[in-house]
This record gives C-alpha cells, structure tokens and sequence, in this order.
C-alpha cells in the first residue's frame, strides 16, 4: 500500500525529534518528504549518541525518525543556496520545521513570507513553548517545555524526586500530534485552495496528554492525588509475584471484579467481609487489602498466575513487560507496532508509527538518508542540470 498521502510533496528541516518526527509520520502515510540539512554536521541528531557516549557505528535514534525521506544538503546561507531551498518549498504541498521561528524568521522561512510565495503550502511549526507570549522562541527539549513544566515530571514522579525523563518522550507524540493536524489542513485545502499554518508545542502535547489531571484541578478546583500504590484501589493496583516480575490488576469496576480477586487470592473471606461490600469501604482499608493481595501473588510466579487467571474471566489483568520482553510478545507484533525497512538487500525492524488504513500496512519504502544522498536526484527534478549541480556543489552551495 502507497499511503493515503501518496504524491504529497514534503519538505522538512526540521532537528533533532519533534519536527523529523512528523515528517516520519507523514512519510509513512506515503507522503514525499526531502529533508533539508546544512552542510556539515547535518541535523544535529546525527551525533547524538556520541554526545551521550555511545561509540557505535550506527545512530538508530536518527534513523527512527528519518525513515522513509530524501535527504538534500543545502548551504541557505548563500544566496545561490536560499534561492534553491525555496524553489523545492514553491513546489511543495507542506513545509515542515521545529526549528526555532526567530530564527527562521531571519532566514526569510517564516509562515508569512512562505506562504506569501506559495499559497496553497501548508506550513507546520513545532516548537517547545507555542507562537506567542514571552517564551516564543525560547530554547525547550521537552524535558524542559514537555517533562518539566508542564507538570509531567511531578505527576510522574509522585511529587516527590522528580523522574528523568526517556528519549523524546514528548517529542514523539508532539511529532505525531503536528502530521495529524497537517493531513487535516490537507483536507481543508480540497476544498478551499488555500493552504495554513499548522502549529503545536511540546507544552501543549503535555498539556493535553495530563487532560485527565488538568480537567479535575480547573473544574473542580481540586489538585492531582499522586498515585501511591498503597492508596490506589485493591482492584486496580501494581502487584509483585514471587520471582519479581510485577503485572497490573486492572479491575476498575471494583464492585464487578471484587468477588473474582478475592477467589483468585485465595480469600473469600475478604468478599464475605461486609466492611468491603463498596468500593468506599475497601478504599478505607486500602492500604490493608493491598499488603494482604501482595503477599499472595508473592507466592507464585507471574506465569503461574497467568495460568490461575485464565480461570476466572472477570479478573482482568496485564503484565509490566520489560522492553525485551514487550519486543518477545506476539500481540505486540500482531497489532503492527514494529515494521520491517528495507536495508541493503535485507530488512531492519523498526517501532512502527501508530496509525493503519484500511487495515493494511504501508510500504516501507528506504532507511534513512545519509547527508546529501538524494541532493543530484532532487536538484535534477527542479530543473537543475548535471553542469548545474556540479556547479552549486563545486562552490558549496549543495552537497
């Protein structure tokens, strides 16, 4: 399957996460994206691991992100260089950055001035702390605008040190969150001709990924309870087996899945007990009924438990995989959530990007791009001569 945006014309320059991630998005839906870097170092995630120490000779991070594109190097800060990166964007569908906007604002790739020259572009901007107020522009990651001040780290953390956060964790969803909003503006385009800006923010994503939280502090006024084991219901609570391997028990209708965790522990007195007929009875003894479940899952093992399980069909529960684990799990596999790129003659499997059409998978069409790799390729489908290009690349312009 080609994808839903087959012959939509991309271009990104996007760094690091947030913005590569949208264009892998949008690439994966069939979309054309080239990907502009600078000459020299590229986009700045090319060296990532080796900014955290890791000395291997391939750099998965950037090639997750960068699936599925043509990689262009351009020098925009020649003149010659400027005048072909806004010949591809002239011609393209989207335009795609995260990079800071005073900065693209400086270089002449701001919304305005491009969509000034191309109307029916649709411009997408990813940034850490939105396109107004006192911090536009100012430098984020999300571990700051995502993990930190949004509240993340704290709610995470149980108010108490906070967690580091993982890898692009905000800037993954906040990538998918901007293709989402593109392919919408795509839609509106069919029928009004006219393109738009498309915008979202690491804080934003955040914002919206702790709505739960949020909606109960500006509705009711009341401030997030962290969530301790010791105080979250029996039914709905983290246990540890007895070769320490941890599941969740996920029976959040405690009143419907009361009787089957009590069979299942071993302890129907618990369910005869008339003290813990209600949910708000057992809530005052929580942290008594927790300590009594765990010392029984302690006492077999998470597969012996899965097994018991299987016998009793309204104790609903689920395993803490490891990663290792969780990449072993057929469901994982069975549900499409890895995908198989093609490598030099063989096949590299990679996280997949959320979304199927129609049930079916999409084609994965290459790996990443090394700097430069399609510059002649799309030079020539502007117009560009081979003279030409040996011409811009002799003098630095393209490489």
């Amino acid at each position: 399957m080609g994808g839903p945006l087959e012959g939509i014309k991309v271009v990104e320059m996007g760094v690091w996460i947030a913005g590569p991630a949208a264009g892998l998005v949008l690439g994966d839906w069939g979309a054309d994206v080239v990907k502009i870097e600078p000459p020299g170092t590229g986009d700045p995630c090319r060296l990532l691991l080796g900014m955290l120490g890791v000395d291997v000779p391939i750099n998965p991070v950037f090639e997750m992100s960068n699936r599925n594109k043509r990689g262009v190097v351009i020098n925009t800060k020649t003149q010659e260089g400027l005048a072909v990166a806004l010949d591809l964007i002239d011609q393209a569908d989207v335009f795609i950055s995260n990079m800071r906007m005073p900065a693209l604002e400086k270089m002449g790739f701001d919304p305005e001035s491009l969509m000034a020259r191309n109307e029916r572009l649709i411009y997408g901007h990813g940034s850490g702390y939105g396109l107004a107020g006192a911090d536009v522009g100012k430098a984020a990651y999300d571990v700051g605008a995502y993990w930190s001040r949004s509240g993340v780290a704290d709610i995470v953390g149980g108010g108490g040190e906070p967690l580091a956060q993982r890898g692009a964790f905000g800037d993954f969803p906040s990538g998918m969150n901007l293709a989402g909003g593109i392919a919408a503006a795509l839609f509106a385009r069919e029928r009004t001709g006219q393109g738009q800006l498309v915008s979202t923010s690491l804080m934003r994503t955040a914002v919206y990924q702790l709505a739960w939280d949020y909606a109960i502090l500006t509705r009711l006024g009341i401030p997030p309870a962290y969530a301790i084991r010791e105080k979250l219901s029996p039914t709905v609570n983290c246990y540890q087996a007895g070769d320490g391997r941890w599941f969740w028990l996920l029976g959040l209708e405690g009143d419907r899945h009361w009787d089957a965790t009590c069979r299942v522990t071993g302890r129907p007195d618990l369910a005869e007990d008339p003290r813990y007929a209600t949910h708000q009875g057992r809530m005052e003894d929580v942290s008594l009924l927790v300590d009594e479940f765990s010392k029984v899952f302690a006492t077999k093992t998470r597969d012996e438990w899965a097994e018991i399980f299987k016998g009793e069909p309204l104790l609903w529960w689920c395993p803490v995989n490891t990663l290792e684990e969780a990449l072993g799990d057929p469901q994982l596999h069975a549900a499409n959530c890895f995908t198989d790129v093609p490598d030099s003659g063989t096949t590299t499997m990679f996280p997949n990007t959320p979304i199927d059409f129609g049930g079916e998978r999409v084609e994965q069409r290459q790996m990443a791009p090394e700097p430069g790799q399609h510059t002649d390729e799309v030079l020539a489908e502007l117009g560009r001569s081979p003279e030409q290009i040996a011409a811009l690349r002799k003098s630095g312009v393209v490489a």
